[in-house]
């Protein structure tokens, strides 16, 4: 197969950076672990695999044993006839196959009691055992993938259509010999490959695209498997280098946070640290999510919640002016990076002009106009929603969950002692102290909240 070699577009302006993206490898580098490419193809820095994801799976348990699965399953039908050869006509042992068969693979199986090797069995029923193997433990690597990719797609990967018949088994093995060049990396996987589609695997944007598409569904959520190009990441890197003191301000009214944390994620460290601290200027409306903001970055964040006077007038901008004005003045900050997509603050960044900016905007939010006079007076401008928003620090997850434990304690007030207090009073049961540890044990602490299809919740009590 032949090397591919990503290419980068650039932007051709020297201010600002159209939508123009560089794709990820995590989700394929992981993809092509678990179905068993060659490690020698992870250490090749010209094929897509990252090693780095390599170097981490081959310490989880669960992912080596799919990987093992897989990879004895695509020696056999890559090796079928001359594999039958040797078992039923010369009489070897599966595991003695070593020019054919990853006979490490079923060695480490057999030490995660997963035995593959049988006297007298067929070799189309070796892949319909893998199979099962297979389709009962790939769950168990559900949480190697991201929140926001549909699992149920990979899962599919694995799962050979009919595989748990000899005839699912044939019908995949001629699929495969037709389609032979096809499969990436020569590795079986359940696929309906096009003459076009080249190597899956030739990053994350492609392959999640495609993968989606084979669904008859759609992805359009591309931050998550793209990032910004290095154009965009340049300018951001000089303009906080040349910086003495840099102060991050944002109109949370007209900013995501989870766009804001993925950008600050994607900075470097030494990067970081030229960043003073973060203001947020909040309104009472705004998303909650700001408020957990501060579990994933280490600067220091300094949280300005904006009173109104009138119900229907915000006044966070005049609030972020006035403080971008004294940090100045007052406390020699040099530098801005103004986070907001409204032309609001464009009267401090244009008399301010001993100070320095750069604007991060959003797509649909920012007007035409302010990129026109950003453009006009040499400052800076990109987007936060091009940054890569698809790695493990899960921004969205924590403000979910946060909210979710806020809204339980508002609509749940339980205390369990008080319940069994008044449980014995009420019944007026004489229990000994073991009759009422061991209820306590069986019926109490067994407690769990059971979720109806109209999803209204009630709790359940077990072992009754």
């Amino acid at each position: 197969m032949q090397n591919l070699n990503l290419v980068t577009e650039i932007s051709a302006s020297p201010i600002h950076h159209e939508k123009s993206s560089t794709s990820t490898y995590t989700v394929i580098s992981t993809v092509a672990f678990l179905i068993g490419v060659p490690e020698h193809i992870f250490e090749n820095e010209h094929e897509a695999p990252d090693i780095a994801v390599y170097q981490k799976l081959k310490f989880n348990r669960n992912a080596c044993i799919i990987r093992d699965l897989c990879m004895v399953r695509t020696a056999i039908i890559r090796n079928f006839k001359r594999v039958n050869q040797e078992v039923f006509h010369n009489y070897r042992l599966l595991s003695s196959l070593k020019e054919y068969i990853p006979v490490q693979c079923i060695h480490e199986l057999g030490n995660w009691g997963i035995n593959l090797l049988k006297k007298n069995t067929r070799l189309a029923q070796y892949i319909v055992d893998i199979n099962k193997y297979i389709s009962d433990r790939i769950n168990n690597c559900k949480n190697l993938f991201p929140l926001w990719l549909e699992w149920r797609y990979i899962k599919d990967i694995f799962i050979m259509p009919d595989g748990l018949t000899e005839t699912g088994t044939k019908q995949a093995s001629d699929n495969y010999y037709a389609s032979f060049d096809c499969y990436p990396y020569q590795t079986y996987i359940n696929w309906v490959f096009f003459q076009n589609d080249g190597n899956i695997l030739y990053n994350d944007k492609k392959f999640v695209t495609l993968l989606y598409r084979w669904h008859e569904d759609d992805f359009s959520d591309l931050n998550k498997v793209s990032n910004v190009d290095n154009t965009v990441k340049n300018n951001i890197y000089d303009f906080l280098s040349e910086s003495r003191d840099t102060v991050i301000v944002v109109d949370c009214e007209n900013s995501d946070p989870y766009d804001l944390c993925a950008t600050l994620n994607d900075l470097e460290d030494y990067l970081r640290d030229k960043i003073s601290k973060i203001m947020l200027f909040d309104d009472v409306h705004t998303s909650s999510a700001w408020k957990v903001l501060q579990e994933h970055t280490d600067i220091p964040i300094e949280r300005i919640e904006v009173a109104r006077l009138k119900e229907d007038k915000s006044l966070v901008d005049t609030h972020l002016t006035a403080n971008v004005v004294r940090e100045f003045y007052a406390n020699h900050v040099d530098s801005f990076v103004i986070v907001a997509s409204d032309s609001d603050y464009w009267s401090v960044i244009s008399t301010l002009k001993e100070a320095r900016f750069l604007v991060m905007v959003e797509h649909e939010k920012c007007s035409g106009k302010l990129k026109e006079a950003l453009d006009d007076s040499g400052i800076f401008y990109c987007y936060i929603d091009d940054f890569y928003s698809g790695s493990g620090k899960d921004i969205k997850l924590t403000a979910m969950l946060t909210e979710m434990k806020r809204y339980l304690a508002a609509h749940i007030d339980l205390n369990v002692t008080d319940m069994m207090d008044h449980l014995y009073t009420s019944t007026r049961a004489v229990m000994s102290d073991t009759e009422k540890h061991q209820f306590y044990q069986k019926y109490v602490k067994s407690l769990s909240l059971v979720i109806g299809d109209d999803g209204t919740a009630s709790i359940q009590i077990k072992g009754k």
